[in-house]
């Protein structure tokens, strides 16, 4: 809603009957330390590097560009005071067992994370990944 109360179209729905929905490209995500988030999601959810450096690097959720891509781009401390208490990405897994099983090998390997238990929407667990963001994982 904009200051006076009307709704604001968000886009142009005549557009989208014409064309369809639009595919969403990429999210950019800041981070504190580039090169062990990349490594982290790397290593635990299995995406892949798309190369970069320390001030950015590009992950994909398929080899190549055909899927999400996720910058991460290195924060600047007097600009960056960290993300809200609900913001977080996530990453679904087939079964419980696997929940299970990752929140007990992140723990194993010295992560924050937290036992799974079921939330009303998934089985679930959060985990504070490297470079400052909180990741869910869910069945």
């Amino acid at each position: 809603m904009n200051p006076a109360g009307a709704t604001i179209p968000l886009c142009n729905s005549a557009a989208l009957a014409k064309d369809g929905p639009r595919r969403l490209n990429h999210l950019n995500l800041t981070v504190t330390d580039v090169i062990a988030a990349a490594a982290f999601l790397v290593k635990w959810f299995g995406l892949t590097d798309q190369g970069g450096n320390a001030g950015m690097t590009l992950l994909t959720d398929r080899p190549g560009f055909d899927g999400m891509i996720l910058t991460l781009m290195k924060a600047r401390p007097d600009r960056f005071g960290g993300y809200p208490e609900t913001f977080h990405i996530g990453f679904f897994i087939e079964s419980r067992d696997k929940i299970d099983d990752l929140a007990d090998r992140l723990r194993e390997s010295g992560y924050e994370a937290a036992v799974p238990e079921d939330t009303g929407h998934s089985y679930c667990f959060y985990v504070q990944a490297p470079g400052g963001f909180t990741v869910e994982v869910g069945a």
